[in-house]
Parts: structure tokens; sequence; C-alpha cells
């Protein structure tokens, strides 16, 4: 099977299944990278291990801090003591918080983000009512913000070639 093939159903599966956790299974949320494919999650009671990633995941699908999976336990694991199984996202969240399945200890977390969201689309919606919407578009967190301000600009840039005209007409008048 191609790469590309590969990369195509693994998506397929992330991205359309709505699995719910078995008896051993649980969910566990993201709080950071440990490189070598491992992440550091917390559990709902507050529990931290790490987790590693499968191969079929790798290079084929990103998880970042915050994201929320599922993982199998692993019986023999010292340090690493699950594996990751399946990724969650808001569509799969949703449909387990409607299951019953969602744990109550990131209850709590959940409606603060949905709060947050709402308040940031509705800051959103006052600012730019007639501008394009461009909340789907991606937006690098490495970068810092500059507010640009033109009017402040074109005003200097006006009362400079006004200053810079009457120089040049002053000097036409007493050339001549």
């Amino acid at each position: 099977m191609s790469q590309a093939t590969k990369r195509k159903h693994v998506v397929k599966e992330v991205l359309g299944d709505f699995v719910t956790p078995t008896e051993n299974q649980m969910i566990v949320k993201i709080i950071g990278s440990r490189g070598n494919n491992l992440h550091e999650t917390v559990t709902a009671q507050g529990e931290i291990f790490l987790v590693s990633m499968p191969t079929k995941f790798r290079k084929n699908i990103w998880i970042k801090r915050g994201d929320y999976v599922i993982v199998d336990p692993i019986e023999e694991g010292e340090k690493v003591k699950a594996e990751i199984s399946v990724i969650l996202y808001k569509d799969h969240i949703q449909y387990l918080q409607k299951q019953q399945l969602w744990p109550q200890g990131f209850m709590e977390t959940s409606k603060q983000g949905k709060e947050q969201e709402t308040q940031e689309k509705g800051e959103k919606e006052d600012v730019s009512e007639s501008e394009d919407d461009e909340s789907d578009l991606f937006v690098n967190t490495n970068r810092s913000n500059y507010q640009f301000s033109e009017s402040e600009d074109e005003e200097d840039s006006e009362e400079d070639s006004e200053e810079e005209d009457e120089q040049k007409e002053g000097r036409t008048e007493n050339g001549s």
C-alpha cells in the first residue's frame, strides 16, 4: 500500500468513526509532547503518565496540547502506561457527552472552552460585521500581532508632501 493510500485510510478512520471507550480504555487529555512519539497525559482524576503514539498515526495525524484521546493501557509499562487508540475531535467529544460517557473531571474544562469560543465569536462579530469572515483561516500563534494604523501614516505623508510642494513652489518663485 502506498503512503498516500495509507494516509487516506488513517485519516478516514480518525475523522469518520465515532468510537466509545471499552471497559479498560480511558479518555485522557494531552498536556505536552515529550518527543519520540511520546505524549504526557492527565486523566480526569489528575493522574499524569506517558502514552505512546502507534505507528499508523505517526506522520499522518497530529495532536497538540489540550487534545483528548482514548488510550489502551499497557500492563508491563513503567513510564509509558498506555498507547493511543483514538484521537478525539470536537464532534467525537460532543457525541460522547450526549452518550453520558464523558468523564466528569473534563466537563468543567470543556464548558470553559465553549464559553471562551462563544465570547470570542461575539467579539469578532461586533468588530467586523461588514468584513469578510476570516475565522476559518489559520492563525500562527508563534508570531506577535502588530496593529497598523493607516490613518496616521497617511496624514503624516500628506503633510510632508504639502510641505515639499510649498518648498518647491517657493524655489521656483524665487528662482524665476
